[in-house]
């Protein structure tokens, strides 16, 4: 199966039985894996059957059988008897129903049984000659050899950390052999993240909150190596909010993080996750990507949603998808994860949302060249989910239908349940299985909902939108050489409110007076006192107002102050 123009695939339905849908969508899958396809069609005789492989000689045979299980045995023990007889050995798989497939399974001679409960990505591993045996290797033990394993079908992340190492470890087996993930995304609690090498500052009563209460490298070590079976799944861990540098290279040692997630502006004083300055913070998370470039481990900097996340209007998130991908480039990273929360704020239509998600693709990967590869990971928002865990897998699996017009590389899958509880085992396998049911109807769909005419003029208008924010602060800061990527203009801007989210606590550094309101599915910048909708030009039009009337009156305070002292 070495040589592609050699392989041959023939694919029949046996016996009496009629159901040719099951074979015929297997051998058009194996067509574009580069077989050459055979169909014989329905209620192929076993003499037939034979007598095309005699001529034919595939390498792989493909039988369908999908009606009542005792009628498949004599047909399934003319077939084995009659393969004993042949001159060589090609290979076989066998599709029908459950009850059927367990017959098959009691023949040796397959070795792939396709009962409706496997996957598309089953299917392709067959293919390419993965069996369902395969070890690391044959999954991928990177990121980027899982995602050209996998392709056409994106890789599944989904986040998982339970208030024990205990539960977590035995939780992480448990998804790992159900081989309905690819990477496990590693949840610690808060502890854990701020104080994991100065542990006298821990809390006690916040051990397990938000997560796994990693304490020792031991534990790392063994979650890791209880994703070591089923279809081993990778693993990667955020970055921790102190002693940043200390924690990646502890993440690399023991779980080989299959990829950082750093955000820019994040993780300090600005949303209390930490208690580091924003300038300092910006300037740490610079260098701790760099660090992560030179090791060639792929980035993904968390920034653009979390201003959505915190109610900043929509054009924030496109400018910082730019800012973040403009710092990777800048910083050496060669292999850049783009990350896409859909649903963000909530209250977004699904078209407006994927009008700003369209124009954040647009941004980024203009940056992509030779040196600069940037992967597409996708999302369900937190914000969409309903408690109610019935209508929260149909938004599941409307949000992933929705992501599959991005055509991912990495779908990260939010757990139904989220809303309400942070994910067991079962519910991480579940929530995967309803997203991969998803990507099995659409992979490859030619969809025309991003060409729809009001979502491409809305993705423009976004992109103008941000190209402005963007241009205000080159100017505005052009007395530093490359004022994107400088950590003191970054922390100004957001000082100053160029770039604002609505949660920002104002007051002491922070200045913005942003006001967002939901307008026709969109997220828009609006005046407080008249509800009048804001383009970035007068938005930022209006804090250089403030800042000149603000630098006036400092400057007539300084100047009454020389006076007063003059008079003294």
């Amino acid at each position: 199966m070495s040589d592609a123009k050699k392989k041959t695939i023939l694919g029949a339905s046996i016996g009496n039985c009629v159901h040719v849908a099951g074979v015929y969508h297997f051998l058009q899958l194996a067509e574009k894996e580069g077989y050459e396809c055979h169909f014989l069609g329905p209620a192929v005789p076993v003499d037939r059957l034979f007598e095309e492989i005699e001529r034919l000689r595939p390498t792989i045979v493909g039988i369908s059988y999908r009606l009542t299980p005792e009628n498949v045995v004599p047909l399934l023990d003319e077939v084995e008897r009659r393969a004993q007889d042949l001159d060589y050995d090609p290979i076989w798989d066998f599709g029908g129903t459950k009850p059927v497939a367990d017959v098959a399974r009691r023949y040796g001679m397959f070795s792939y049984i396709s009962d409706g409960f496997d996957d598309i990505n089953d299917n392709i591993r067959f293919l390419r000659g993965e069996g369902a045996g395969g070890g690391a290797e044959s999954y991928g033990r990177t990121l980027l050899e899982r995602i050209s394993k996998t392709r056409p079908y994106p890789v599944l992340r989904h986040h998982f950390g339970l208030p024990s190492v205990e539960e977590t470890v035995e939780g992480v087996r448990a998804i790992a052999e159900a081989k309905v993930l690819d990477v496990i995304s590693l949840g610690t609690d808060q502890n854990a993240q701020q104080f994991l090498f100065d542990q006298r500052h821990m809390n006690p009563e916040l051990d397990g909150a938000g997560g796994v209460p990693v304490r020792t490298r031991d534990d790392l070590a063994r979650l890791k190596e209880a994703s070591l079976t089923g279809n081993f799944p990778l693993m990667r861990c955020y970055s921790g909010t102190a002693d940043v540098f200390e924690y990646a290279e502890l993440l690399a040692d023991v779980i080989d993080n299959a990829w950082a997630a750093i955000p820019l502006s994040w993780y300090n004083e600005l949303d209390g996750r930490g208690t580091r300055p924003i300038e300092g913070s910006i300037r740490e998370a610079q260098e701790l990507i760099r660090w992560h470039a030179r090791r060639g481990i792929p980035v993904e900097i968390n920034e653009p949603h979390h201003w959505g996340l915190r109610d900043a209007h929509d054009v924030i998130p496109v400018a910082m998808a730019y800012v973040s991908a403009y710092n990777a480039k800048k910083l050496g990273v060669e292999h850049y994860i783009s990350q896409y929360m859909f649903n963000n704020p909530s209250g977004l239509s699904f078209g407006m949302d994927l009008a700003k998600m369209l124009a954040m693709r647009e941004m980024v990967e203009s940056l992509a060249d030779d040196g600069f590869h940037v992967y597409r990971e996708t999302r369900a928002g937190l914000p969409l989910f309903n408690a109610d865990p019935c209508v929260a897998k149909g938004q599941l699996a409307a949000s992933t239908f929705m992501q599959m017009c991005l055509e991912p590389h990495i779908i990260h899958v939010v757990g139904y349940c989220e809303a309400d509880h942070a994910a067991g085992p079962e519910e991480v396998v579940e929530s995967c299985k309803i997203v991969r049911g998803v990507i099995r109807h659409t992979l490859g769909e030619s969809f025309s909902i991003d060409k729809d005419p009001a979502i491409l003029a809305r993705k423009d208008e976004l992109v103008a939108e941000a190209k402005t924010l963007l241009g205000f602060i080159c100017d505005k800061y052009a007395y530093v050489d490359d004022p994107l990527a400088s950590s003191d203009v970054l922390a100004d801007a957001i000082k100053e409110g160029f770039v604002d989210a609505v949660h920002i606590v104002k007051g002491g550094k922070f200045k913005g007076d942003l006001v967002t309101a939901l307008r026709d599915g969109t997220c828009v910048a609006v005046d407080r006192e008249t509800g009048e909708v804001l383009d970035e030009s007068r938005r930022l039009a209006r804090l250089e107002e403030r800042e000149a009337r603000e630098a006036a009156a400092e400057s007539a305070a300084v100047e009454l102050g020389r006076h007063v002292g003059a008079l003294a």
